[in-house]
């Protein structure tokens, strides 16, 4: 069972929300008088990004829609400064990710994921890559040789929040991001979509597919520049009357392509990751992604990660019924936060949105799934039944539920720093490496 501590702040969190909510639901916030946007609250909570590698990642904000409040935070973690051929070892990654003689308890495995058993001890590794700092330490993204970087994956991550509340830039958000950026040594991209109620449904969903055709964009931008012999300058970069010629500028003549993806990240490797109603994020783009086929070359989702999706219907299951009051989001209180964010004349349980079984698509071209549960979680069973689904049409889709956890037990302020988060981020990163590592580097399970 979890904590009296966690049950104490659970009662507390699950007040203060509740509130927020049936605030909203009394007196209705008109979306047409905010159509910018919101994606962080006043009380949260933020982060601020820090260019310096400090904790092993740097940082940095870019609001990407100039009509809407659209954002993201771009984790850059320490190990993309090494030279390309600084690549870890097979037998290193294996032996320090992998203990065949330890016997794991934390959680159950619903599917032969073949992830292994993660050990407690540190995967990290100190880099030597400081030929792209300044003397204050700070990273000159705008300035790196291209052809000497190393290339990481990137991995689009969408929050959790109930759709109303959490940030890209939150504390809590920050923590989980630089984890999970160092863990799985690729460029995580948190997204900060538009919350409800002032941006109903279908706003955060076309944010994270606009996100996902920004770095398609942005991949072609950077290989037109690297053809024009241009490099990237960065973000706000003045060029010359004689220089625009061979550059890619917007109107200002500031440089059009983000210096840190264009050096180092690695759009053919994509991973989405979604936490709470951000899992249906992430899922959604997922199906998109499909359905565009080359059209997003040269961006390609190779596998997401679904942790504690937010699903919902109409005939309840066996964890909504008997977990229906479980800590931190309830059933009542998530349902109010679906009124929230469906248009009141689309407010159905079966929505499209929130359950995934119900919709006449086919799953056979799914990406690679994995899906993270917690046992004192109402919307465990639905997640699990759709990961079943997966299978049954032959896409990799393990299950790992975790024992004694609740939902957000690995993102949720309070418990980032407990050994069963710090264990779930370790099996995504042993899961996630086995879909972004290149032949010859991927673990053998």
């Amino acid at each position: 069972m979890p904590s009296v501590a966690v049950k104490l702040y659970s009662v507390f969190f699950k007040f203060l929300l509740k509130q927020r909510l049936q605030s909203w639901i009394q007196d209705p916030i008109d979306e047409s008088s905010n159509p910018y946007g919101v994606t962080t609250r006043p009380e949260e909570s933020v982060s601020a990004p820090n260019p310096c590698f400090t904790d092993g990642v740097a940082t940095k904000d870019i609001h990407i829609d100039p009509f809407t409040a659209l954002c993201i935070r771009i984790f850059l973690p320490e190990s993309s400064l090494s030279p390309p051929e600084q690549s870890h070892p097979k037998s290193h990654l294996r032996s320090s990710l992998l203990d065949p003689n330890s016997i794991n308890h934390r959680r159950n495995s619903y599917a032969p994921s073949d992830t292994g058993t993660p050990r407690n001890d540190s995967r990290r590794s100190s880099l030597d890559g400081l030929n792209s700092r300044s003397d204050n330490n700070v990273y000159r993204g705008y300035s790196p040789q291209p052809q000497k970087c190393r290339k990481l994956p990137i991995m689009l991550q969408f929050h959790g929040g109930g759709w109303v509340s959490g940030s890209n830039e939150s504390v809590a958000n920050d923590f989980f991001c630089r984890r999970i950026a160092k863990l799985c040594d690729v460029i995580v991209v948190a997204v900060g979509y538009r919350l409800a109620p002032e941006n109903k449904y279908p706003a955060a969903f076309d944010d994270g597919l606009k996100v996902l055709n920004w770095l398609g964009k942005q991949a072609n931008l950077a290989e037109c520049c690297k053809s024009m012999g241009s490099g990237a300058r960065g973000v706000g970069a003045e060029f010359t009357k004689a220089e625009v010629q061979r550059h890619i500028v917007d109107a200002f003549g500031a440089s059009m392509v983000e210096p840190w993806l264009a050096a180092h990240g690695d759009p053919s490797r994509c991973v989405l990751l979604g936490v709470s109603c951000g899992a249906n994020i992430a899922d959604y783009v997922a199906c998109k992604a499909i359905e565009a086929g080359k059209r997003l070359d040269p961006v390609k989702v190779v596998a997401q990660v679904l942790m504690y999706p937010f699903f919902i219907g109409s005939i309840p299951t066996k964890s909504e019924t008997r977990l229906a009051n479980s800590y931190f989001y309830d059933m009542p209180m998530c349902l109010l936060a679906w009124k929230l964010f469906l248009p009141k004349e689309k407010f159905i349980l079966d929505h499209p949105a929130g359950n995934p079984l119900i919709l006449d698509r086919s799953l056979k071209r799914m990406p690679p799934t994995l899906t993270i549960v917690a046992e004192h979680d109402w919307m465990r069973d639905r997640a699990i039944a759709y990961s079943e689904a997966l299978r049954n049409v032959n896409v990799d889709a393990p299950v790992l539920e975790y024992k004694d956890a609740v939902h957000e037990f690995a993102t949720l302020d309070m418990l980032l720093k407990t050994p069963q988060a710090q264990a779930c981020a370790e099996d995504i990163a042993i899961w996630v490496k086995k879909y972004i590592s290149f032949r010859g580097n991927e673990l053998s399970y």
